[in-house]
């Protein structure tokens, strides 16, 4: 049929009654092959000029955007023994119903009593430190009438002391006269002898002025006398304001020790009162740890210890609760050469698990069962596996995510980056290069601000 061969078989053969073989060995079925093969080159160049939005293709996972809506696990704050169950997986609990109760396992801790007597104890101390209050104050009281008792000592001891001064010097006096009339009485005395031996004066007139001469000598010795007495007691007044000083000072000095011995003694009992109040406080809420509560709004899924009588030890997770309300975003990790391309606010297309999808990778807006998002965060530092952490958030713009949507759910995401010819898509990717670099214009703008 080829006429490869110089022995035809075409005479052999009746072609007649094979159409299809007419129709190859015509010229119109030539032609109309030309045709198709123009028309399929014609419209394999207009495709090449199609636009393309160039994407990043990640796989990620269903999350949350705020730290307290992401699931968690309650833990036990102190160590105990598992009494009783409140709630089962399912439950939906709000803030502050009780998950479970737990029973002490610390022996110091046993005493159903404790609190009582522990502020018991805090009250007899705070009672110790008030009495240590009031003896400070007796001995502030005792102090100051010492202090006054002393002052009065002293200006009476002064006044003695003013009166001693004064009666030495009028002892003096006395003194100085009686000195000078015994004087006197020599001389008158020598001047009566003289006469008495002139024959001018009798013996009775010169023995009567020998007994004044010893009349007047006497009253010299005995204003001396009283000179020396009065100066002993000058001396005696001066020792008396020196032991009413040192006698009021001892006793203001032990008053005083006493009083810092007390207020020592009363710092000593305000520590103690410190310590038993902070006991008593650490006390009455392990009382009220005994009971585990929810800490939000929220569902039971898992309880991670199970049973009655369990012992737990602090910090042991007891079971995990997902809170009832969260606003939903979508976590993926890109290459980091992929980086440079994303910024803040670019769209973002989702495919979420479980939702059927038609899924066009160059043509987002011809895709079906896909959902809009922007890009909300950005993580500064490279993860564990090699790779930045992109959170993503609905798009306000766009058709609403699912409601049935779990926190935990996979996703599969494609970063819409430029839109350029197919033939510069398939040109860049035979030479592995990079998308295009661009910056949005939204992002433009928020920088111009």
């Amino acid at each position: 049929m080829l006429n490869i061969s110089p022995h035809s078989v075409t005479k052999s053969v009746h072609d007649k009654n094979l159409k299809t073989l007419l129709l190859i060995e015509s010229k119109k079925a030539g032609n109309v092959l030309i045709r198709l093969l123009t028309i399929f080159f014609v419209l394999f160049l207009l495709i090449l000029f199609l636009p393309w939005t160039q994407n990043i293709n990640a796989p990620g996972k269903v999350t949350t955007l705020k730290p307290d809506q992401k699931p968690q696990t309650i833990h036990s704050v102190i160590g105990g023994r598992i009494e009783k169950w409140f709630v089962q997986e399912g439950d939906f609990v709000s803030k502050g119903d009780t998950i479970l109760f737990i029973s002490e396992t610390k022996d110091e801790y046993f005493d159903p009593q404790l609190l009582s007597r522990t502020e018991q104890q805090l009250k007899s101390k705070e009672m110790a430190v008030d009495a240590y209050i009031e003896k400070v104050k007796a001995l502030d009281s005792q102090i100051d009438a010492l202090i006054k008792t002393s002052s009065l000592k002293l200006q009476q001891a002064e006044n003695k002391l003013k009166q001693a001064r004064l009666k030495v010097i009028s002892d003096s006096m006395d003194y100085q006269a009686a000195k000078i009339n015994y004087e006197i009485a020599i001389e008158q005395l020598k001047r009566m002898e003289s006469l008495y031996e002139d024959g001018l004066k009798s013996l009775t007139d010169l023995e009567k002025r020998k007994l004044t001469v010893q009349k007047v000598q006497a009253e010299m010795i005995s204003a001396e006398n009283k000179l020396l007495t009065s100066r002993n007691e000058l001396i005696n007044a001066q020792v008396e304001i020196v032991s009413v000083q040192n006698q009021y000072r001892n006793s203001v000095a032990k008053a005083e020790s006493d009083k810092y011995t007390a207020m020592s003694s009363m710092y000593d009992a305000e520590i103690s009162v410190t310590k038993l109040q902070n006991q008593f406080m650490n006390y009455s809420v392990r009382t009220g740890l005994y009971h585990v509560t929810a800490p939000q709004n929220g569902y039971i899924t898992k309880a991670l210890q199970s049973g009655i009588g369990e012992t737990v030890k602090p910090g042991t997770e007891i079971i995990s609760i997902m809170p009832a309300q969260y606003d939903l975003a979508v976590e993926m990790y890109i290459n980091p050469i992929d980086l440079p391309l994303i910024e803040k606010g670019q769209p973002v297309r989702i495919q979420f698990d479980g939702w059927p999808a038609i899924v066009f990778s160059g043509w987002p807006n011809t895709s079906y069962g896909t959902y809009g998002g922007r890009v909300f965060a950005i993580d500064n530092f490279i993860s564990p596996n090699g790779k930045f952490r992109l959170l993503v958030q609905p798009d306000s713009n766009t058709e609403p995510w699912p409601d049935a949507l779990r926190v935990g759910g996979g996703s599969r995401n494609m970063l819409l980056l430029k839109d350029v010819p197919i033939w510069y898509e398939l040109w860049r990717k035979i030479n592995g290069f990079p998308p295009e670099y661009y910056k949005t214009e939204t992002a433009t703008k928020s920088d111009k601000k």
